[in-house]
């Protein structure tokens, strides 16, 4: 159970670690408590699996990875933990989910591919394709990017 305590620390973390050189004191001085112990209480919230890890958000636009797209796959069901595993081991791509679909609409695997180019996200594509011998996919490009933020929870 996650106290308010921790939710004012998980709500700092959420953010932008501030650029100086004891980021978790100021954290620690806007929550009211010792670094000593937010130190603490983000390794317990780490064990405790609340926190999964703490990383650089690359904006991958700016970085040069300008074509992105969503590529919906038809997995047969027996088939589906060894391919979604694959592609999740492709470096490419940054999320695969197994999602409930309409009836209407048969492709059951998803993943978001960047790519520098689109004849670089063709490439992949079809290599990933003829890799894991699925043959149904759509691929579904993105046009504009109206949001992207993290998730803010508390």
């Amino acid at each position: 159970m996650i106290n308010d305590q921790d939710k004012a620390i998980l709500r700092e973390l959420q953010g932008d670690l501030p650029l100086e050189p004891r980021p978790f004191a100021r954290i620690a001085a806007r929550v009211g408590i010792s670094e000593e112990y937010l130190m603490q209480r983000i390794n317990a919230m780490m064990d405790e699996g609340i926190i999964r890890r703490f990383a650089a958000i690359l904006r991958h636009q700016k970085a040069g990875y300008t074509v992105n797209a969503m590529v919906a796959w038809k997995v047969e069901p027996e088939q589906i933990d060894r391919i979604g595993m694959k592609f999740a081991a492709c470096e490419q791509v940054s999320h695969c989910y197994l999602r409930e679909v309409p009836a209407d609409f048969d492709k059951n695997l998803f993943t978001m591919v960047h790519c520098r180019s689109e004849e670089e996200l063709n490439k992949l594509v079809t290599n990933m394709s003829e890799l894991l011998g699925l043959e149904d996919y759509a691929i579904i490009s993105s046009e504009h990017e109206y949001k992207k933020t993290s998730m803010r929870y508390f």
